[in-house]
């Protein structure tokens, strides 16, 4: 099945579209003679860069077919879930840091330890990095790159506001009454109503010595009266004109072209930090980057370093051996690095890192800068999230957000509501 890349990107931008890399249509049997099904989320920039890696491991692995579905928003985990309740998960698919133990734990992903490192060479990663993708002991995934939290900003807003720049030691009492100044003088929001977003919620705990979920046991990592604080805040600055509106707030699905600063709706956008290239593609102000704000000056900043990105192969595959294959090229291979560049995050393979430097666009060059920036400022990287997580950040977090916003619900209320649904929602 042949596509052109207009078709292939279309399908992108909306619902899912199944999409072959080459030609041939048979399934042989033998690991260097495979058709693979390989689905990610993403924006067009990402799609493309994706084909195009795919292309070059095809021209150098003669026999190998990698069809490739691309979805964006919540379509992608309704068909994950139908792929994994009719075991016909695909070859290799695309998760998170706080997806990975869940799906792991559910049974979708293939245990890659035994290709390691015969198939899958993962030695230049080094052990430390092997740990973010590991579960139960066992490896569940690869890194495609290196990421944090972020806070981008619109730098032609900022100048016309006469105000200065954001710094990595922002406070957020500093960001709230910057988010309100932003707003008078752009007429958009300020910013994002973040207690929305459960990585930014989880910084904000980790510079409180606490966590989004258990350090230890089952359950949650914070308390109701942490809850209410954490919505105190964001109902006072939402009131105060310096975030979205909630209609706005709720078409986020994580994902660049619905948050509020890629729909041109606010100022300050928070997001990870490899996100940065696929906001400037749509933005056409400079944007900036820096830390999200801390609880106080000198004090713990709440980040880590994460996998941006993740490989899984499904538990349900037959060609497990292809699909290791087909990851250990992506990651390692220098002209598949220059390819994908920094878009799912810098890459963990320092050979890769050092190939693709000189070829960097500034905004690029950025996100390598903020990565480096983090090096005394990241925290230790919490243990895998439980399962439950995703349901959490979903089904309780987001939509107990938007009844807040919407008015419908105390602080007091949500927050007890919060703790209340997330204990029983969080499952080990």
């Amino acid at each position: 099945m042949q596509v052109n890349r207009r078709s292939f990107l279309m399908g992108t931008a909306g619902a899912a579209a199944g999409l072959a890399f080459g030609a041939g249509s048979s399934i042989p049997a033998f690991a260097e003679d495979a058709s693979l099904r390989a689905m990610w989320w993403g924006s067009n920039d990402r799609a493309k860069r994706t084909l195009d890696v795919a292309k070059l491991y095809q021209s150098k692995t003669p026999g190998v077919t990698v069809v490739g579905e691309s979805l964006s928003g919540d379509g992608y985990w309704t068909k994950l879930a139908t792929q994994m309740a009719g075991r016909s998960i695909a070859d290799v698919f695309q998760l998170e840091p706080g997806t990975i133990s869940d799906y792991s734990k559910r049974g979708a992903c293939l245990p890659l330890d035994e290709f390691v490192p015969s198939t899958l060479k993962v030695d230049s990663f080094g052990a430390d990095m092997l740990k973010l993708t590991t579960v139960d002991g066992k490896l569940y995934g690869v890194g495609l790159g290196l990421n944090s939290f972020a806070m981008f900003f619109d730098t032609v807003e900022f100048e016309k506001a006469g105000i200065p720049l954001p710094t990595p030691d922002l406070t957020w009492d500093e960001y709230a009454k910057l988010a309100v100044e932003l707003a008078k003088a752009s007429g958009k929001g300020g910013g994002p109503y973040a207690a929305r977003y459960n990585y930014v919620f989880d910084a904000w705990l980790r510079q409180r010595g606490k966590s989004l979920f258990a350090k230890e046991g089952v359950g949650l990592g914070f308390t109701v009266d942490d809850a209410k604080e954490w919505f105190d805040y964001w109902e006072k600055l939402r009131k105060a004109g310096g975030t979205v509106a909630a209609d706005v707030q709720t078409l986020d699905q994580n994902t660049i072209d619905t948050n509020c600063l890629g729909l041109g709706k606010s100022v300050i956008g928070m997001a990870y930090s490899n996100q940065m290239i696929g906001y400037q593609l749509i933005i056409k102000n400079k944007l900036g980057i820096t830390m999200l704000p801390r609880e106080k000056k000198g004090g713990p900043s709440g980040h880590y370093y994460r996998p941006a990105l993740i490989w899984s192969v499904g538990a349900t595959t037959k060609q497990g051996e292809a699909a290791a294959k087909f990851i250990s090229f992506f990651v390692n291979d220098p002209e598949a690095g220059k390819i994908l560049g920094v878009e799912r995050g810098v890459p963990m393979s320092t050979a890769v890192r050092e190939a693709i430097l000189p070829q960097l666009n500034p905004t690029e060059q950025e996100t390598v800068k903020y990565v480096n920036l983090l090096k005394d400022q990241v925290g230790e990287y919490p243990r895998p999230v439980p399962m439950g997580a995703t349901e959490f950040d979903q089904r309780v977090l987001r939509p107990t957000c938007d009844e807040l916003a919407f008015e419908r619900i105390s602080v007091a209320d949500a927050a007890a509501k919060l703790v209340e649904t997330g204990k029983a929602t969080i499952k080990g």
